[in-house]
């Protein structure tokens, strides 16, 4: 008979939470009382964007995605895996919740290489083609909370800024091979909503169906697709649950969020 998997919550917190010092408390007040495995992948928020205008970079964005030149790749390494990642963990040993932090270069853990595109140069962007897995599973299993940031590597000595959503699906998709993984994407809003002015008009649950006609209709777009795109295809590769919403759903399982099935 085949064992049954130990479960594992991943949760993906936004910079709009790494940028509130109050909400990011509240957030690992509530992390740290998620019982059982867990894994935490958080954003880079605008510490990075005011720490290279402080030193007068002036930082790029192409439909919403950073652009990397090695001067902002120095500055992401130094806010992202540096100052975010060692608060954030230093704030989850006082819950006494024994976090860890990792870059993708740490152990290996997870690899990308430079993104190639054919009309824009993304700089030191990557693209996630492989997760540790027996490694992550090690450290889960010996009580370790891995906190892991936006940066990966390319195995041949290179660090790349590479998006947490897509580290968090990634990640997600590889634990599902030994663990019932639920990935939960935290951010300010309660859901994915119809009107972002309206915090009512949470959409419950979204299916592929649902989403085909939402985009259609133009009532989800822009920065929301990349999101669920990420969320539907980590469903298709064995991720047991999704949620998107306010991080009140982690402690409160009545909480209004999205729910993502296929």
């Amino acid at each position: 008979m085949e064992k049954s998997k130990q479960s594992l919550s991943i949760i993906k917190i936004g910079g709009n939470i790494i940028d509130n010092p109050t909400e990011l408390a509240h957030f690992l007040a509530d992390f740290s009382k998620i019982e059982g495995n867990k894994i935490l992948v958080h954003g880079g928020g605008k510490s990075a964007t005011k720490m290279a205008q402080s030193i007068g970079l002036v930082p790029q964005m192409i439909d919403g995605r950073r652009i990397t030149d090695k001067p902002m790749l120095d500055v992401v390494v130094m806010i992202y895996a540096g100052e975010i990642n060692k608060n954030v963990v230093a704030q989850l040993q006082a819950h006494n919740t024994n976090a860890m932090g990792f870059s993708g270069a740490d152990g290996n853990l997870i690899q990308s290489t430079k993104r190639d595109h054919p009309t824009i140069d993304y700089g030191f962007v990557g693209d996630v083609q492989k997760v540790n897995t027996p490694l992550l599973e090690t450290l889960i299993n010996s009580g370790i909370v891995p906190v892991f940031c936006a940066i990966t590597h390319d195995k041949n000595g290179q660090l790349l800024n590479t998006n947490a959503d897509t580290i968090a699906s990634e990640l997600a998709i590889a634990a599902s091979e030994v663990f019932e993984v639920t990935l939960n994407y935290c951010f300010e809003k309660a859901g994915v909503l119809t009107d972002v002015e309206d915090e009512n008009s949470v959409i419950r649950q979204i299916n592929s169906a649902l989403y085909s006609q939402l985009k259609e209709e133009g009532a989800i777009h822009s920065g929301m697709i990349p999101k669920l795109d990420n969320c539907f295809n980590s469903l298709s590769k064995g991720v047991q649950k999704i949620k998107i919403g306010h991080h009140r759903m982690l402690k409160n399982s009545e909480a209004i969020c999205t729910s993502i099935e296929l």
